[in-house]
């Protein structure tokens, strides 16, 4: 009942890689242009629908959680108005993400 799991490890043996010439430096002139990068990721429609609806929750999940104590008459703190803000900053990036400003995303048919 010999597993390959509990098999010794064979040592790999690597070669060492070659050695390369550094090339000459191009000319101002001639200097490549870089090319425009392609996106990480394609975002499809139903992928930006669910994070952003997911974002925007939780945004208003951190926003109202924050202004349940001014509601009950306390005084709003530094903490409760950074949490206000910080709420209100993920709603906008889920509306960021939903509204696709730059027009990078691609329906998927």
């Amino acid at each position: 009942m010999g597993s390959s799991l509990f098999r010794p490890l064979q040592p790999k043996k690597f070669d060492d890689p070659p050695v390369a010439a550094s090339p000459a430096p191009p000319d101002a002139s001639e200097a490549p242009t870089s090319p425009e990068q392609a996106p990480l990721f394609n975002n499809c429609w139903s992928c930006r629908v669910l994070s952003g609806s997911g974002l925007i929750g939780a945004g208003l999940y951190v926003y109202l959680v924050a202004r349940k104590p001014m509601k009950l008459g306390y005084a709003p703190g530094p903490g409760p108005i950074a949490q206000m803000v910080i709420g209100i900053s993920i709603a906008c990036w889920g509306i960021v993400i939903l509204a696709d400003p730059k027009g990078k995303a691609y329906r998927v048919v």
